[in-house]
């Protein structure tokens, strides 16, 4: 039986209020710095390119880039002093007539493209034409220019892909990646390219393809700050290692199942679902913890000791927890079709796309199991050397995770740009 804890405050409300109000201004003042960084590392200020690259018999190279149309305008505007593209561009955004502009200026930006995309072959560049015109489509609710190129070869073995779209130096995006399938020099597969690894050469072996798979996964979990958030409040919530190990297992099982899915174009659902569900997982998990744990703070303010029940199902979990499972694995379905969109890849099944994608899920996992390896003792050490400061420390991040969570969710609905 829970025993009441003696009164240390001749005013028990005003303290348990006191008390409350420390942990909402620390939140809240957690989340004014946590915001900046979270809008420039989350879904609205990195972009990622997609090529797809196919050879033919007479040697020529046939590219089709599918570009971000908004950041194609102004990059390319600014790069070719191309005021006019910029004005027509920015007024036909959203409006269905978006090609009309590409058109209009498809020299800036076929000029603005081949300046920082090549194909070579035996260490020669070749030379880059565009061939029709230039289509805007959607791509995961946003719009997408796709440029095709025709890459005439001089000769020589083996073909290299380098990519410089979208560089940190212009000032509007950070981190661009590029995802490249190709069918050339009787090898298919995909790669990822960004500032780090800016190139690949179809002479590339499996391990360096799968290395850069498995450094795009990890930097992609790094990056994301809504994905970190979510794994903080369920360690936050779990009171043994049991239950977060537990937690992060079927977590990764859901988002493993529907990342496979949805980056194989099995399984298409719009970014526009995608993204406030994710956000909306991040404060329900928090907000649970935050449920959870009201009964243990006294009116005094103090912290009642912590009853946990007997349990009586499998794997020692009470109904309780396999409800919070239940959820996490609901939520991990959502945020596997988040990973997923981070490449956008969408070819016929193959063995080598499959060993990819899996390599890229490694590396969200490595990082995952990293985040928990390190957080995940200390916060049980503060929990066993100073209980009650351990409470309300997991009750600020909780609340600090909820808001931003909810805050999020809400940009999101409306489509604003701090969702």
């Amino acid at each position: 039986m829970i025993q009441t804890l003696p009164r240390l405050h001749p005013h028990p409300r005003r303290g348990r209020r006191a008390r409350i109000l420390g942990v909402l201004v620390a939140a809240l003042a957690a989340v004014a710095v946590l915001l900046p960084a979270a809008n420039a590392s989350a879904h609205g200020f990195s972009s990622v390119a997609y090529v797809d690259v196919t050879g033919r018999a007479d040697g020529v190279v046939r590219t089709a880039l599918d570009l971000e149309y908004d950041l194609l305008v102004v990059s390319a505007a600014e790069s070719e002093k191309d005021r006019a593209l910029f004005d027509q561009g920015t007024e036909l955004f959203q409006t269905g007539e978006e090609a009309t502009a590409m058109n209009d200026h498809a020299d800036s930006v076929t000029a603005y493209v081949t300046g920082r995309f090549a194909v070579s072959a035996g260490g020669a560049r070749c030379e880059a034409a565009r061939v029709g015109d230039i289509a805007v489509h959607e791509r995961d609710g946003v719009p997408y220019a796709t440029l095709v190129l025709d890459h005439a070869c001089p000769g020589g073995s083996g073909h290299e892909v380098r990519s410089g779209l979208f560089p940190d130096a212009e000032g509007y995006v950070t981190g661009t990646k590029t995802i490249v399938t190709y069918a050339i020099d009787d090898r298919d597969g995909s790669a990822a390219l960004d500032a780090q690894h800016p190139s690949f050469s179809t002479g590339q072996t499996a391990g360096e393809r799968f290395g850069e798979f498995f450094l795009l996964g990890a930097e992609h979990l790094l990056s994301g700050i809504d994905h970190i958030l979510f794994l903080l409040a369920l360690i936050v919530g779990s009171r043994r290692l049991r239950d977060v190990v537990l937690a992060a297992t079927t977590f990764t099982v859901a988002h493993s199942i529907t990342f496979l899915l949805a980056a194989l174009g099995l399984v298409t659902v719009p970014a526009a679902v995608v993204e406030p569900v994710i956000a909306l997982s991040i404060a329900v998990v928090a907000a649970w913890y935050l449920w959870t744990v009201r009964r243990r703070v006294l009116p005094s303010g103090e912290l009642a000791p912590e009853l946990v029940p007997t349990p009586a199902g499998p794997l020692g979990l009470t109904r309780a927890d396999g409800l919070r499972l239940a959820v996490v694995f609901l939520f991990g379905l959502v945020h596997g079709l988040g990973f997923a969109s981070a490449l956008g890849i969408d070819e016929p099944w193959s063995w080598t796309l499959l060993w990819s994608l899996l390599v890229f899920n490694v590396g969200i996992e490595a990082v995952q199991l990293g985040i928990i390896a390190v957080v995940f003792p200390l916060l049980l050490l503060l929990r066993r050397r100073t209980p009650r400061t351990a409470l309300w420390v997991g009750i600020a991040i909780a609340a600090v995770v909820t808001v931003v969570a909810l805050f999020w969710f809400v940009g999101r609905i409306l489509g604003l740009e701090w969702g």
